[in-house]
C-alpha cells in the first residue's frame, strides 16, 4: 500500500498563523513537529512508500520539513503547477505513480490530508489497515469519524447501518456542512459521522469511477502522459474527490473511527484538542494572565497580558493581533475575505516567519523604507547562487560558523575570503557574489540590505547548483 498526502490547501482559517505561503499544515502549536510532520511520521509506519503532492509554492517547506524528521527515502513529490482541488491531485498521483513508480492497478492507495491530529495512532493504524483489505475488493472506502457533539465545521457522511460489508457500511449520502439544529438532529439519528476526507481504493477502481463519473479528468488520465498532465494542469476541472466521484458511485463503504480527530479547521478546535491550565485556558508563548477563563491565547512574538477575560481567543503575530469571541473560529474566514477586498495583501501573503530554500532558510526580521534585515542559515555544504541585485547593497555579519564569500568586483577583481564569526564583509550593489558554508555545523549571518528596492525579485543569477 502507497500513502498519498495531499499538501495544497492554503488553511486560511488559521490567520494570521496561517498564510498563502505559510499554510496551516506547517504550523505547530506547541510541541516541535507540524501538523505535517506528524502525517508524515504516521503514515509512514504503514506504508510502503509515501507520495506527496503539494503546490509548487511549499516545495522548501515540505524537503526541510522532512530532512528535520526522518531520514527515509521513502517519499517521492509532486509539485502541483496551480492550485486545484482534491480531484486533479488524485489523477496527478494516480498517473505519477502508474508511469514512474510502475505501480500496477491492483496497488492500494490511502489518501490523506496533510493537516489532520488523529489519536491514538497506533488505533488508526489498525483501521487503516482494514480498509487496505476492504478496497481490495473493489470498494472505495472513506473513513467517518464517530460525532462526539453537534458539530458545524465538518461534512457529514448518512450511511445505511444495516448494509455493512466486513465492519464498513454503505454510504448513502454525503452532507455539507450543517447548521447547529441540523448537527443536533444528525446527532440523535445515530448514523451520521463526521466526513474526515480520507480514502482508500485500488488505482483500477478509482480509475473506472473516473471514466464513469469524471470522464474530463479520466481524458486526462487515459491520453496524457505525466508531464502533459503537469503542463495542462490548469485546464483540469477545479473540483473536489467528493463531488467528482464519492458523491456519484455506488461503490463507496465508509469505515466508523471511534478514536480522537480533528481537521484542524478552525481556531476553535485548536483550543479543544490542546492542553488546558486550571482556569481552562490554552496559552502558548510568553502569556501572562489574570482572572482569566476558559480562553485560548497564543504569543508569537510579544508579551500578551491578560485581565479578567472569559471565553475569548487573543493570536498574535509580528503584524496582525486577532481578538475574537470563543466559537466564532469560522468567522475568521470572513476576516480573510474583507483583508482580500481591501487588497492588504502583505497581511496575507507574508509574516514574521522561516522561508524555505534549498540551501537552508531566512528569517526576515525587519523591514523598513529603504532597509532590510534578514537572519540567513546555509546548511554545511550548501551555497548560494551567484548572483547580482542591481537596487541594493549587502552586509554579511556572521553570527555562528564560517563563511566562505566570492565577490566579484566590476573592475576585474575576485576575492574569496573566509568570514568567521563576529567578523562582516560588504558587497556592492551590482557586482557577483556568492555566499558558502564549507564547514560542518549550520552557518547564521545577520543580511542588512539597504538601497531604493528590497525585494525578492531584485536578483540575477550567473550560477545556480539546484538549477533554478
Amino acid at each position: 500500500m502507497m500513502t498519498v498526502i495531499l499538501s495544497g490547501g492554503s488553511g486560511t482559517r488559521l490567520y494570521p498563523f496561517s498564510r498563502e505561503k505559510f499554510p496551516k499544515q506547517f504550523l505547530n502549536f506547541g510541541d516541535r513537529e507540524s501538523l505535517f510532520q506528524k502525517t508524515v511520521k504516521r503514515n509512514i509506519k504503514i506504508s510502503d512508500s509515501i507520495l506527496i503532492v503539494a503546490n509548487k509554492e511549499y516545495r522548501f517547506h515540505i524537503l526541510q520539513q522532512l530532512k528535520d524528521i526522518t531520514e527515509s527515502k521513502k517519499f517521492n513529490l509532486i509539485l502541483e503547477p496551480v492550485g486545484k482541488n482534491t480531484a486533479p491531485a488524485i489523477a496527478l498521483a494516480i498517473k505519477y505513480v502508474t508511469e514512474k513508480l510502475g505501480s500496477d492497478k491492483d496497488e492500494i492507495l490511502f489518501i490523506s490530508p496533510s493537516d489532520h491530529i488523529i489519536s491514538p495512532e497506533d488505533e488508526f493504524m489498525k483501521y487503516v489497515s482494514e480498509a487496505k483489505e476492504i478496497a481490495k475488493e473493489g470498494y472505495i472506502v472513506t473513513f467517518g469519524v464517530n460525532p462526539t457533539k453537534p458539530e458545524t465545521g465538518y461534512g457529514y457522511i448518512e450511511v445505511d447501518t444495516e448494509n455493512s460489508i466486513n465492519g464498513a457500511f454503505k454510504v448513502k449520502q454525503f452532507h455539507e456542512k450543517p447548521d447547529l439544529e441540523t448537527a443536533r438532529n444528525y446527532l440523535m439519528n445515530g448514523n451520521y459521522y463526521w466526513n474526515s476526507g480520507m480514502f482508500t481504493f485500488s488505482i483500477k477502481t478509482i480509475i473506472d469511477e473516473f471514466k464513469v463519473h469524471s470522464p474530463e479528468i479520466y481524458d486526462f488520465i487515459n491520453n496524457k502522459s505525466f508531464e502533459e498532465m503537469l503542463e495542462s494542469f490548469n485546464d483540469m476541472p477545479n473540483i473536489s474527490i467528493d463531488y467528482a466521484i464519492m458523491e456519484k458511485t455506488d461503490k463507496t463503504v465508509m469505515l466508523p473511527l471511534f478514536l480522537k480527530w480533528s481537521d484542524v479547521g478552525s481556531w476553535d478546535s485548536i483550543y479543544d484538542i490542546l492542553d488546558k491550565d486550571e482556569n481552562q485556558n490554552v496559552k502558548i508563548g510568553n502569556v501572562v494572565d489574570i482572572d482569566t477563563e476558559n480562553s485560548l491565547i497564543l504569543s508569537k512574538d510579544r508579551l500578551v497580558a491578560t485581565v479578567g477575560l472569559e471565553d475569548v481567543m487573543i493570536l498574535e503575530t509580528a503584524d496582525v493581533v486577532v481578538v475574537a469571541k470563543r466559537g466564532e473560529g469560522q468567522k475568521i474566514k470572513d476576516l480573510v475575505s474583507i483583508l482580500k477586498k481591501r487588497d492588504d495583501t502583505k497581511y496575507l501573503t507574508e509574516f514574521h516567519t522561516t522561508v524555505y530554500r534549498p540551501w537552508g532558510s531566512y528569517t526576515e526580521l525587519e523591514k523598513g523604507e529603504r532597509y532590510k534585515i534578514k537572519r540567513i542559515t546555509v546548511n554545511p555544504g550548501e551555497s548560494l547562487s551567484l548572483q547580482m541585485h542591481h537596487h541594493r547593497s549587502e552586509h554579511w555579519i556572521v553570527v555562528k560558523g564560517t563563511a566562505k564569500v566570492i565577490i566579484e568586483y566590476n573592475d576585474g577583481n575576485k576575492v574569496e575570503k573566509f568570514i568567521h564569526e563576529n567578523e562582516s564583509i560588504y558587497v556592492p550593489k551590482s557586482t557577483k557574489h556568492r555566499l558558502v558554508n564549507p564547514g560542518k555545523i549550520p552557518l547564521e549571518i545577520i543580511e542588512v540590505q539597504v538601497g531604493e528596492y528590497v525585494e525578492e525579485d531584485d536578483i540575477i543569477r550567473f550560477d545556480d547548483i539546484y538549477g533554478r
